[in-house]
């Protein structure tokens, strides 16, 4: 039987193996270097801290350095003084529509707006209007100022469903950025570049740190202290993150499932990358870690169900998923016994870590979760198999689970000491902005991954079954794609302002932040955690090959 079901297994795909090879495995620690850095951080924070809470300071200038302590990605050591500050303004409930002579300009009412709707305040786009002329558009005396449509470019991506003004704002801005651009000086020409390449909302944090940090150096009356605070503290995170890089890859190698799977993507520092997408934090140490072993765990069961397993053993593994039991592994075949062992003993040892702190409990809902996901993953390679194309409202409610984000979002939370019962309960319940987060995780995917799924022979792929439906060519199905996502990133905008129905912010930036590593990853419809040479590689050696020199 055994010999008759390896003949039905599918060929192996070809995906590229590891970049990285054993290079975390084996890591020195700097503990000098770690504990000089650490004092220097301290001694600049403190001056730092002073800047935002200086008495006297112009709203205009302790709004811009604000910014510009969030674009150096150092505002976590300052979140209680920036967040009092900017109630502070909030409260005062400025006019930002008077056309005075003392009137704001519009690279200043658009920083504003952008910052408050970062931070959750329901701020109107309304104030835009005293930019539009007669014909209801943006004024053609703005085109050749980049400095104000830098601004209002990077503010519209904050815009939700029926804000048309900020709809009309984008267009404007990015068609007349790129006119300029070649035109433009450093610094503020390399910002419209990189801007119109990656907008700064949708961007990975760290990615845009390291970005801004080398732009800010050009800024004529840059602060000296903010960019060596921005430096030494970008290189201390990256210390961290190598010695948590270091500790899965040795758990990793450990588990030794690419030699038993060859079928599967090697892709451990990939997830890594993905987890530090997620939260970069060092009080997030812990969650990192336990993300990054649950994405890769998650990788080795999407090829097994996408790209080998046959529809008999997919069953039977997904049973022994559901029945989550150690004496399961009997009934399974032998190559799959490895996975799922060390599924059980990872859920295992979550469960005796959080058991410390009498959290155990929220490895059930992750574990639920995973169930649902299997479930998900069975009907998705059944079709494939089987050769089924099915309505595409049938493949997307399927879809929108086997993306994984449902789960991801789920086992994001596992290690995060303030994430509690009621958190995953309204997880579980898939809200408006969970399901944003999925179309969003689900059509880029889909859009980036189609040409390689098409090359496997897989007909059930949301662009297949949308042309099918509505008679279609290939480029409508993407366009409509587009659309749909655009609207769910407004959804997510909207809930993430308050009042909010759910008031958990730590949990609503988890899911933000997944979305954002989904606009990183697949950037130009490309699937760059498949094949990661181009892009993910260049940006994992700047994550944790290279600091910043001092």
């Amino acid at each position: 039987m055994a010999s008759e079901q390896a003949q039905n297994h599918r060929p192996v795909a070809d995906f590229s193996p590891s970049l990285w090879g054993d290079q975390f495995v084996k890591y020195d620690s700097c503990p000098q270097v770690q504990k000089k850095y650490s004092n220097t951080v301290d001694v600049l924070k403190k001056e730092v801290k002073g800047m935002i809470t200086a008495p006297g300071t112009k709203m205009v200038d302790t709004m811009e350095l604000i910014d510009t302590i969030e674009r150096l990605g150092v505002s976590f050591h300052f979140q209680d003084e920036i967040e009092q500050k900017l109630q502070q303004f909030f409260d005062l409930k400025t006019d930002y529509c008077n056309d005075g002579d003392d009137a704001y300009d519009l690279y200043t009412v658009a920083l504003h707006f952008r910052l408050f709707r970062q931070h959750g305040y329901r701020i109107s786009c309304d104030i835009f209007g005293r930019w539009i002329d007669g014909n209801g558009k943006f004024k053609e005396g703005l085109k050749s100022d980049g400095k104000s449509l830098l601004s209002l470019y990077e503010a519209s991506y904050l815009r939700t469903r029926g804000e048309t003004i900020l709809d009309e704002a984008l267009d404007f801005a990015a068609a007349s950025l790129k006119s300029i651009a070649p035109h433009l000086q450093s610094p503020l020409g390399k910002q419209v570049v990189h801007a119109l390449v990656q907008p700064l909302h949708f961007g990975n944090p760290r990615i845009e740190a390291r970005n801004f940090i080398s732009i800010y150096e050009e800024y004529e009356g840059m602060n000296e202290a903010l960019l060596r605070l921005a430096k030494l503290d970008y290189n201390l995170l990256q210390m961290l993150h190598k010695e948590e890089l270091h500790q899965v890859s040795r758990w990793w190698k450990d588990l030794d499932l690419i030699t038993k799977l060859p079928y599967a993507r090697d892709r451990v520092v990939e997830c890594f990358f993905w987890a530090v997408g997620v939260y970069h934090e060092p009080q997030y140490s812990r969650a990192r870690v336990m993300l990054t072993k649950t994405i890769v765990m998650t990788s080795i069961i999407d090829d097994t169900y996408d790209a080998y397993g046959t529809i008999e053993e997919l069953d039977i593994f997904t049973e022994a998923i559901e029945r989550w039991n150690v004496e399961e592994t009997k009934r399974l075949p032998e190559y799959m016994k490895p996975l799922y062992k060390a599924l059980l003993e990872l859920y295992k040892q979550f469960e005796q870590e959080l058991e410390k702190e009498g959290r155990s409990y929220v490895a059930y809902y992750a574990i639920e979760s995973l169930k649902e996901l299997v479930r998900s993953y069975r009907i998705e390679a059944k079709w494939f198999i089987q050769g089924y194309l099915p309505p595409y409202e049938e493949y997307l409610k399927n879809a929108l689970i086997t993306c994984t984000y449902c789960y991801h979002t789920t086992t994001s939370l596992l290690g995060v000491e303030s994430a509690i019962k009621e958190n995953f309960e309204w997880l579980s319940n898939k809200p408006k902005m969970l399901v944003a987060g999925l179309l969003i995780c689900r059509l880029i995917d889909d859009i980036a991954t189609y040409i390689l799924e098409r090359g496997r022979g897989q007909v059930a792929t949301g662009i297949e079954s949308y042309m099918k439906d509505n008679g279609a060519t290939q480029e409508e199905p993407i366009a409509k794609i587009f659309e749909i996502a655009t609207d769910a990133w407004k959804d997510i905008n909207d809930e993430c302002l308050r009042p909010s129905l759910y008031n958990s912010r730590d949990v609503l930036m988890r899911i933000f932040n997944l979305e954002r590593i989904i606009d990183v990853t697949y950037k130009g419809n490309q699937d760059r955690y498949t094949q990661p040479e181009k892009v993910l590689k260049p940006h994992i050696i700047v994550f944790f090959f290279d600091p910043i020199l001092i």
